[in-house]
């Protein structure tokens, strides 16, 4: 017989420790470890923690092993890990009805369970009795399944079993928008039930997500069915996330030692390496002491200063835990194991060294990890004053059977007993590492034949979707349908995915469904759900967005595939050529550059080899899923689509159809709608001019017509002369009311019945003669308002044919003409939700960002600090809105907006925290009206008119927070548009920038199509002007009484006179943008927390902020920056809320004097009101008598808004000098005076 080697001799005393310290407390019949002798339960978490010590142990057995025993030994081992795991899966499996629930829910009642009864696997406290939602813990049994898995290991037995785990993808996949109650069962750190967004969850659920896609869960011995299907776009929802929340934990934790296992083992779920060393030198700095790591700051486990019969603690209460918080040992093991995984053993030493020293020996001498250490009673005082000085006694569970299994891994894994890549057989810990160049392959399909030709005259040869057959072409929301029949399972009552919209990363995949290659085009593209993809330059700029979107997050194997379908909406309004901003967008596709994306243009036969596919077999006939047995599945919203010719050609003209084409048909038929209004007169010598006054008037007036009012209305055409020469100054939107009254009586009355009242039957009859635009809009206005949109019209004889279809069909129209105050208004009436509206909600939301809707002040502006349904949040909207639609539905494409710009550009939005949609409409009519030089009425109508394109623009020039201008634009003559014409362009040094010179490019070719030549000082425009009209109107006396819609004064005038104008009005319009979108200096909340310990309070217009919850919150700690932004909020001018954080970040200068205490209540409006005062006072001194005009609402000069900060006039001088004058006793007399 061989002698044992030394390995051999060392792995038998680990094997003793494992077996006297951790399996000691195995379940026999259930395989569950309870958490210690007196405390039989088992958590979730703690048990997936405690058994990698026994999965470690047997691979090195197995490796090293010496003589048949040991590989006995290892086959053991393994066995007891598979026990654990398949011991979880059957809790979790009794509990099937709650992940089916929670999949739609997300709610706190629906949520598995943390802990189970280690003997029965039953549940042992009620669902509102624990804080059961912990998505980190399911999250690391799906890891650890798949790691397990992929290390040979068999631990799911049945298909069922299968379909089961591919439902708690489901469950974990919405985490980037589910509040829980994270790794400490706590939520918020006061310990009163509050779930909250946990980087910890996020990260957890991210790498979960990523191991187990793509994964055979039978191993080396199944097949395509036992595969499991993550979607990409999830995955990448929780990068960016993690990105945007670190080094933070939560709201409530401004860092917190469990991110350990997400920056580096077990799930290494941090892409960016600045972003792991950043958290971690955070946690070492913050929250390391002489016996490990506290878990969070103020954590009041177990402290000698807890109240032991309650376990919530009162917010004022935490200030008691602060630098007396419990260490834990366990968060060294993970700085073991992260320096084994770095190759950094000066790190390994360091903290094994460290750790010997404060292990606990047991009987035989056994180490074992205590499970914290904590303050003496009688030291806490002496703990507090000098932190990391007392001797600590150790607390809780012996051994704490997690940092036991810890321990002994690391051990493992620092002897040289397992290598990294044993313990991570998925490759995860590479997740830093530097990725290649993403190629992305863009394929250009013609629609039909029409289409290809027009592309062909401009020399770009591309494919019809009939051409590529057998590869089949459908748009992006038929791939959401298909996944909501993956793991469906009858004998468990698993419904399936969730209908959810599909990124890009998603659509970029082909398909392998029964043996036919499909490809998805991009859901940017689809016209069915939004307007959006009614407007081609938002097409392009989507387009633009995500290519650089995939550059960055495609992760797979192979390249994506992106398929850009060219349809007939992307023609011209007479549908002779293709867009330009199309064509432009294709001739760069063929550059191999577009938006900093490498792109191959080129046909998808030459892709099929280089891309990455994914086998949907759960579509396949003989599984025993029927595709037609949801009732559900008729019932998609009927909006229009005119968006189908090429999608259904390629399977109608086959006889018999296989069930799959059939139900893809029906899913594309269910939203197509037939025609039923008269065609539009296209006659091009007598154009009809969709005036601005007709939507205003369609919008202001129509609910008095329906009451029976009599207004009178005048289809207005102008003769194409008559309209070149006035055009540049057809302004009718100055005065609409009595513009009104001039228009001449009695040309076209509603029709009335005998009692007067308006006759339904009679308009419904005109609507058929009726062949223009706006009035087949205000005809079903009318029927909207007085019939409701479920009135059957009878239309032409035909049942059926409800108000709602007609607005339908009028919204395809108005779609294919561009009118998009029209488009905006009937899209408000269809009730028509953003598809993506609660997903853009919810990624602001979990980037910190929270929402306001609505005008302010509150109660009417309504904050949204979760994650709402779709229902719900639309809802919220129309009541903010004032039932307004208008703003409902611009508020709703802002929310778009914003969402792509939080993802794509997240610099943006640092130091912003409340975004209020309300103040962001008003400020951009605003900068309408200044720029234009037009009234409150003709702005907001230019707004609603600007194409979804210049409005994104419009958007991100407010945020961007440069200096920009507005101009209007020549339109050519036969566009039948009515909107005005408007571009908008950044202002550089030497007035534009390179991007926005093709704004006047663009202009200057609109000027040229001309018929008629205006004269040169007419058609000249001023590059030099930073804000001006660009057409110089005759009436050049209207600009020098501007006006706009929050009525400020002269100061606020863009004017010509650029001189003085230029500069005028420019720090007050900051100061608006800046307070608008709540921006605040750098490291503001935490200066206001250091003043708020040296008084009781800061008083705002009213409103105090006492200077108590820096005894509950921390300086950084999100939730206090938002507790701020909600009294700052109640300010309801922007400029006055601007100028009262100046006068804050004056205040906090004095924090950082000596000084323990600056008074009571500070009344920082008062401040402000006295720095007026003084500018005032030094005005009228130096003459200026009649110009001082006031705010109304805060009495504050014109001119003290538009002061520069600095400088001898600058507020800043004056701020000071009111602080100085307000706080003056409590100054310290001696020293320099205050001049």
């Amino acid at each position: 017989m061989r002698s044992r080697s030394n390995s051999g001799v060392r792995l038998d005393g680990y094997a003793r420790l494992v077996q006297q310290t951790i399996l000691c407390y195995q379940n026999p019949v259930t395989g569950l470890l309870s958490a210690s002798h007196e405390q039989k339960d088992a958590w979730v978490r703690d048990n997936i923690y405690s058994i990698l010590a026994v999965w470690g142990l047997g691979m090195a057995y197995r490796k090293n092993a010496d003589r048949d025993e040991d590989k006995a030994k290892a086959y053991e081992l393994e066995q007891n890990v598979v026990k654990l795991m398949r011991g979880l899966l059957q809790c979790m499996m009794r509990q099937v009805d709650k992940v089916e629930k929670f999949k739609h829910t997300q709610s706190t009642k629906d949520s598995l369970h943390a802990k189970y009864n280690t003997a029965t696997c039953s549940t042992v406290v009620g669902d509102d009795q624990w804080g059961h939602l912990q998505v980190d813990a399911t999250s690391l049994f799906l890891l650890f399944l798949a790691q397990m898995t992929a290390s040979g290991l068999r631990i799911i037995f049945t298909l069922d079993e299968v379909a089961f785990i591919q439902n708690l993808v489901f469950y974990i996949e919405a985490v980037y928008k589910v509040a829980d109650y994270g790794m400490w069962e706590r939520g918020d750190k006061t310990n009163q039930g509050i779930p909250e967004l946990n980087a910890s969850s996020v990260g957890m659920a991210k790498a979960a997500l990523e191991a187990i896609d793509e994964l055979d869960l039978f191993g080396a011995y199944g097949g395509r069915k036992s595969v499991i299907h993550v979607l990409p776009d999830e995955v990448e929802h929780c990068q960016s996330i993690l990105f945007s929340m670190l080094p933070r934990a939560s709201t409530s934790k401004e860092i917190d030692a469990g991110l350990l296992s997400i920056i580096s083992f077990p799930a290494f779920a941090v892409e960016d390496v600045n972003l792991v060393n950043v958290t971690k030198s955070e946690i070492i700095s913050k929250l390391q002491g002489r016996y490990g790591c506290c878990r969070f700051l103020r954590d009041g486990y177990k402290t000698p200063r807890e109240d032991p019969n309650r376990l919530h603690y009162d917010p004022a209460e935490l200030k008691l835990f602060e630098n007396i918080e419990c260490e834990w040992p366990v968060f060294w093991t993970y700085f073991i194991i992260d320096g084994v995984f770095n190759g950094d053993p000066v790190q390994v030493q360091e903290y094994r060294e460290a750790l010997e020293g404060i292990l606990i020996r047991g009987q035989d001498g056994i180490h074992l990890v205590p499970e914290l250490y904590a303050v003496p009673p009688d030291k806490v005082d002496e703990e507090y004053k000098n932190p990391h000085t007392v001797d600590r006694v150790p607390l809780g569970k012996l051994p704490h059977l997690w940092g036991q299994s810890l321990y002994i891994l690391s051990s493992l894994l620092a002897e040289g007993f397992l290598a990294t890549g044993e313990i991570d057989p998925l490759n995860r810990r590479f997740s830093t590492s530097v990725k290649p160049d993403v190629v992305i392959q863009v394929t250009v399909l013609a629609e039909n034949n029409h289409v290809k030709e027009l592309l062909r005259k401009h020399g770009i040869n591309v494919q019809s979707i009939a051409d590529i057959h057998p590869i089949r072409v459908q748009p992006g929301r038929i791939l959401s349908h298909l996944y909501a029949k993956l793991g469906r399972n009858k004998n468990m009552k698993l419904s399936g995915r969730p209908y959810r919209h599909i990124g890009v990363l998603g659509t970029s995949k082909l398909y392998v469904i029964r043996n036919q290659i499909f490809t998805f085009t991009p859901q940017f593209t689809d016209q069915h759900h939004f307007y959006l993809a009614l407007d081609n330059e938002m097409i392009v700029e989507m387009l633009r967005i995500e290519l650089a979107y995939l550059c960055t997050c495609w992760r797979m194997t192979g390249r994506p595939t992106l398929t850009f379908p060219v349809t007939h909406t992307m023609l011209t309004n007479d549908g002779s050529d293709i867009h330009s901003a199309v064509l432009s967008t294709i001739r760069k596709l063929e550059d191999g550059y577009f938006g900093g994306a490498r792109v191959k243009l080129g046909n998808l036969s030459e892709f099929l080899t280089t891309s990455f596919y994914t086998y949907l077999t759960f579509l396949d006939p003989d599984c025993d899923e029927k595709l037609f047995d949801d009732t559900s599945e008729g019932s998609f919203s009927p909006d229009n689509d005119t968006y189908l010719g090429g999608y259904l050609e390629d399977t109608c003209n086959q006889e018999s159809q296989d069930e799959l084409d059939q139900y893809i048909n029906h899913l594309l038929q269910s939203t197509s709608s037939r025609c039923y209004l008269p065609p539009l007169c296209k006659k091009t010598e007598d154009p009809h001019v969709f005036s601005a006054i007709h939507s205003t008037r369609d919008i202001l007036s129509v609910m008095a017509k329906a009451k029976g009012l009599e207004i009178p209305f005048v289809p207005m055409t102008l003769p194409t002369k008559v309209l070149s020469v006035h055009r540049k100054s057809l302004n009718l939107v100055d005065s609409p009311q009595p513009l009104l009254k001039k228009v001449p009586e009695g040309d076209f009355q509603w029709p009335r019945d005998d009692h007067g009242d308006v006759d339904c039957e009679k308009l419904v009859e005109q609507l058929k003669d009726c062949s223009n635009l706006q009035d087949q809009a205000d005809i079903l206005y009318i029927l909207y308002v007085i019939k409701g949109p479920n009135w059957d019209t009878n239309l032409s004889g035909q049942h059926g044919v409800t108000v709602h279809n007609l607005l339908s069909e009028l919204y395809g129209k108005a779609g294919l003409n561009q009118e998009w105050g029209l488009i905006r208004y009937i899209s408000g009436l269809l009730r028509k939700k953003v598809e993506v509206l609660a997903e853009a909600c919810a990624d602001l939301l979990s980037h910190q960002k929270q929402l306001t809707v609505g005008l302010p002040p509150e109660p009417r502006e309504k904050t949204i600090s979760a994650p709402l349904p779709p229902e719900e949040l639309t809802k919220l909207i129309y009541e903010a809105s004032g039932q307004d639609i208008s703003i409902a539905v611009l508020t709703q494409e802002i929310v778009v907006y914003l969402a792509m710009y939080v993802r794509a550009q997240p610099s943006l939005f640092v130091e912003m925290l409340r975004l209020r949609i309300g103040l962001i409409i008003q400020v951009m009519a605003t900068e309408l009206a200044r720029s234009l030089n037009c009234s409150g009425e003709e702005a907001s109508e230019s707004l609603m008119n600007l194409s979804p394109f210049d409005m994104k623009n419009l958007l991100h020039h407010i945020l961007s927070g440069k200096e920009f201008g507005v101009e209007r634009s020549v339109r050519p003559i036969h566009s039948s548009t009515s909107s005005p014409a408007i571009s908008i362009h950044e202002v550089g040094h030497t007035g534009v920038t390179k991007t926005d010179r093709s704004g006047i490019t663009r202009l200057r070719s609109e000027m040229k199509q001309m018929t008629r030549r205006f004269s040169a000082d007419e058609q000249f425009f001023s590059v030099g002007q930073a804000v001006s009209s660009s057409v110089h109107s005759s009436k050049s006396a209207r600009s020098s009484t501007p006006s706009s819609p929050t009525g400020t004064s002269s100061s606020d005038s863009g004017g010509y006179h650029m001189s003085w104008g230029e500069r005028q009005g420019q720090w007050l319009r900051r100061r608006r943008l800046d307070g608008a979108i709540n921006r605040v200096p750098v490291g503001f909340y935490q200066k206001v927390w250091k003043i708020l310990q040296k008084c009781h309070g800061l008083s705002i217009d009213g409103f105090v902020l006492p200077s108590s919850t820096t005894r509950e919150m921390t300086p950084h700690e999100i939730k206090f920056a938002v507790h701020v932004e909600s009294v700052l909020n109640r300010v309801p001018q922007p400029e006055y809320r601007q100028l009262l954080v100046e006068a804050i970040m004056v205040l906090t200068l004095l924090s950082d004097t000596e000084m323990d205490s600056i008074g009571g209540i500070i009344h920082v409006d008062q401040i402000v009101q006295m720095a007026n005062q003084l500018f005032l006072q030094d005005q009228v001194s130096t003459g200026a008598t009649e110009i001082l005009e006031h705010d109304q609402a805060t009495g504050i000069c014109h001119f003290f808004y538009d002061s520069a900060p600095s400088g001898a006039y600058g507020t800043m001088t004056y701020l000071t000098k009111a602080v100085a004058s307000h706080l003056q006793e409590l100054l310290p007399s001696s020293g320099c005076q205050t001049q």
